[in-house]
């Protein structure tokens, strides 16, 4: 039977988008086949059906996520009441449901509805439906008292009316409070209980959503900048030296087009990061002449100029009822929203409450879920090199917001500090001396060059390569790059991984693995993994990135090195060693070869379930297997997959990523006794969160 979530609240105001997508994100890290139905809905656009419907891969057909519209519900109420109006919505409903294993169902918004009675109409929607119900309570601008008195109302609204609550949650509360109203609550109801602070940055909209609204013309800046938040608003009439005191972090300069030494003023004060501003909007219908725009554009590239044709008072009235959306044009907002729901609810605990039986399926984004799971479970810290990379950056604010890991980003620090504000990414990077107080993830910078650490390293370097010719003074050039840095601090214990290669070759970023934290004792050579998450399994494939024609002994050594990756990310080994031909069906030296590599897996790990030489189509298809090779424990449903030379592991990687739509995850390096991952110079900014993720896990997994 489907298991269905039934979100809704009591009132306007609860932000409870936040907590809908919480839902979600829980119920796809378990099952492959969820729904999203909103019952009754605004007339337009729906932007967050719109990013559920992205960020989720949803399959749904579009045109089933929604009930019917608000003027036709109420006119069908009016007419011929409320039993016909939820029977409608019920059978659109099981149109849905059938197809699929869970429903997260989206309640109404008590906007302008034209229904009454709202909260007994989602109460009876939700027996309705079967589904489980889960109340939101709005908190902004209440006390603590209020909010403890609003959640027990809520609760005894919703079990009065015969709904199986399983939680209830006290959103966009003020900070000040939330602990107070955790405090009251803990025991006063039978089912969990959570309190989610206000965040600024969720309710701060952005520069393109003020374009948007105001219908803004856009004089200067680049997406990044439209896509900054607008924390505040800064009003400029006074003189220069009376003005740029005012500024704060990511404010809306709004001041008369014609103060062009206001504009001047604040994009500087920006691009020498004092503070970082989100823009300027300029009022009066008035233009800047072209030199000023020329000087505006050099001065702070990307930060946008935007101009409205009113004046700065009805502009400012039309700011302040702005709001931040969820939208799919915003993940970052997502992210902001899943780190904080993540952050302030029991996420296990809630997941047994929704009673959502786990998919034997395993789809690239339960896998991905998965990954991210499990790293936040014992937090590590990773080093990330490139740290003034725009997708480094972007990922680091996913990484921090998602508790995954803590970070150190290494660079010139203004530089950093720079790139992240002209980004409009939020790090609130720790100073150099500043301690943690550990309860949430955190990032500082280091400067290589700058750093302390320098000279330490240094020495260590000359001492490890001294060998090699290496002298003190040549070994103080070398640890300032970064990826010497980077390796260094992780051999020595300050940081649990190190991720790079976004703007660095492989070999630049493994080099410096191999002289400083060189292989396990029981790894004959460092090798990779990527982990291919197709529609319906993951797969790892093994080596695609390093070795270019490992021997037979290299062979086994990858084989038995991949069946351990595979293993510690939850995928069931069974290893094909591939080759061009099945069995005894080829001979050569390159069969030989494969052959001989099976033999020693064998020998070396009696354990293993290994199958070798086998084409690639009996090791994966059970059909093609029952021919060639019947009654093996392996052909047809093999695992891990280890190609004969880096010629044939990278193009089929690569073959199967694009014809078959497969996400592929690494290179995973296996083999280093410290973890460090490579990245592809063309990687997205999830493909960094994952590959760190998986380097926290490591990290993990070898106690470090």
């Amino acid at each position: 039977m489907t298991r269905s979530v039934y979100v809704t609240g009591i009132g306007r105001g609860d932000g409870r988008q936040v907590v809908e997508l919480g839902v979600m994100e829980l119920l796809t890290r378990r099952i492959d086949r969820v729904a999203v139905f909103r019952p009754l809905a605004h007339d337009g656009a729906d932007p967050l059906l719109d990013l559920l419907r992205s960020r989720y891969r949803l399959s749904q057909p579009p045109g089933t996520m929604v009930g019917m519209g608000y003027d036709e519900a109420a006119v069908l109420q009016a007419e011929k009441g409320t039993d016909e109006l939820v029977s409608q919505l019920v059978d659109r409903f099981h149109e849905v449901s059938r197809d699929y294993e869970a429903v997260l169902v989206l309640g109404t918004d008590y906007a302008d509805t034209g229904l009454p009675a709202e909260l007994a109409l989602n109460a009876r929607l939700a027996n309705e439906l079967g589904a489980v119900v889960l109340p939101v309570v709005a908190g902004l601008d209440q006390s603590a008292e209020s909010v403890v008195a609003e959640v027990r109302n809520a609760h005894h609204a919703f079990t009065s009316l015969g709904c199986e609550v399983i939680a209830t949650i006290a959103n966009r509360v003020r900070d000040s409070h939330t602990a107070e109203a955790a405090r009251a609550l803990g025991g006063h109801l039978p089912e969990p209980v959570y309190v989610l602070p206000e965040e600024p940055a969720l309710s701060a909209p952005t520069v393109q959503q003020i374009v948007d609204e105001l219908g803004a013309e856009v004089l200067l800046g680049d997406p990044a900048g439209l896509a900054r938040d607008c924390r505040d608003f800064v009003f400029g009439g006074a003189m220069l030296p009376t003005f740029l005191p005012a500024l704060t972090d990511g404010c809306l300069v709004v001041t008369p087009g014609d103060r062009a030494d206001l504009i001047v003023g604040a994009l500087a004060s920006h691009s020498a990061g004092a503070p970082p501003i989100a823009g300027v909007l300029l009022t009066l219908g008035e233009r800047p002449g072209p030199e000023t725009l020329q000087l505006a554009a050099r001065l702070a590239p990307g930060t946008p100029v935007l101009a409205v044709p009113g004046g700065s008072f009805p502009t400012a009235g039309e700011l302040v009822t702005l709001q931040g959306k969820l939208n799919a044009a915003n993940p970052r907002k997502a992210e902001i929203a899943l780190g904080l729901f993540e952050s302030h609810v029991d996420t296990g605990r809630l997941s047994e409450r929704l009673s959502v039986a786990r998919s034997g399926r395993v789809t690239p984004m339960m896998f991905e879920h998965e990954l991210i799971e499990r790293s936040r479970t014992s937090r590590r810290h990773v080093v990330l090199p490139e740290g003034t990379d725009e997708r480094v950056l972007r990922a680091a604010d996913v990484l921090l917001r998602r508790n995954i890991c803590d970070l150190t980003l290494l660079g010139p620090d203004a530089a950093v500090r720079k790139r992240a504000a002209d980004l409009g990414v939020q790090l609130n990077l720790l100073g150099p001396h500043e301690i943690p107080d550990g309860t949430s993830a955190t990032a500082r910078v280091v400067d290589p060059a700058e750093s302390p650490l320098r000279e330490r390293f240094a020495e260590l370097y000359a001492k490890l390569r001294g060998h090699r010719g290496v002298t003190y003074e040549l070994a103080y050039d070398t640890v300032a790059e970064v990826s010497y840095f980077g390796t260094l601090m992780v051999q020595e214990g300050l940081a649990d991984g190190m991720v790079s290669g976004a703007a660095h070759s492989t070999a630049a970023t493994i080099r410096p693995a191999f002289e400083i934290i060189k292989t396990k004792p029981d790894a004959s050579i460092v090798s990779s993994v990527f982990f291919m998450c197709l529609a319906d399994k993951v797969l790892v494939y093994g080596d695609c990135a390093v070795n270019p024609d490992p021997d037979a002994e290299q062979l086994a050594d990858i084989a038995i090195q991949s069946a351990a990756t595979a293993a510690q990310f939850g995928v069931e080994p069974r290893i094909a060693m591939l080759s061009y031909s099945t069995g005894t069906s080829g001979s050569g030296a390159d069969v030989d070869k494969v052959r001989r590599a099976t033999e020693l897996v064998r020998e070396q790990r009696p354990d293993l379930l290994v199958e070798g030489p086998i084409q690639y189509d009996a090791a994966v298809e059970p059909s093609v297997a029952a021919t060639k090779l019947p009654g093996s424990e392996v052909a047809g449903q093999a695992t891990v997959l280890i190609f004969p030379d880096l010629n044939t592991g990278n193009n089929t990687y690569k073959a199967v990523q694009r014809s078959a739509g497969a996400v592929a995850v690494g290179p995973v390096l296996q083999g280093l006794r410290k973890p460090v991952n490579d990245l592809s110079r063309g990687a997205l900014v999830p493909d960094i969160v994952t590959t760190v993720a998986i380097t926290a896990i490591q990290a993990q997994e070898r106690g470090v």
